[in-house]
């Protein structure tokens, strides 16, 4: 993350935008299949918190640990969920990556499964709203 003014800027390569779920995360050159693309990091939180937080960027390290990726430059919070991903989330000593599952075009949105359990709870009620979603 860059501090201009105070003020969060994306890291080099990426540009928050419009997209089909409201704003998401984009290139703005290729990455590489297995390339590390940005960390998701925030607040570690305790479980009694997990379970009565109203937020909707929690992500689950380990059975112990938990993030809230609510902050603003928290640029990872802007992926957005996808039934055919082209990212994946990869937890190494207790940080979570995000790496490209495949060769990722500049402009392209950046996307990964959030897993059944969010789905269930969070997008399902609704209907995803991702571009490759078989159910459209």
């Amino acid at each position: 993350m860059i501090m201009k003014n105070k003020k969060a800027v994306c890291p080099p390569g990426l540009r928050v935008k419009r997209s089909s779920a409201g704003l998401g995360l984009f290139t703005t050159r290729p990455y590489k299949k297995g390339e590390r693309i940005i960390e998701y990091f925030g607040r570690e939180i305790s479980k009694a918190e997990e379970y009565s937080s109203k937020s909707k960027y929690l992500f689950e390290v380990n059975s112990r640990k938990t993030i809230d990726g609510t902050q603003r430059d928290n640029f990872a919070r802007y992926i957005n969920h996808s039934c055919k991903p082209n990212c994946e989330p990869n937890i190494v000593r207790g940080k979570i990556f995000i790496d490209a599952l495949k060769n990722i075009k500049e402009g392209e949105e950046l996307s990964y499964d959030y897993g059944e359990e969010y789905v269930d709870e969070h997008i399902k009620p609704y209907g995803c709203r991702c571009t490759s979603c078989p159910t459209k």
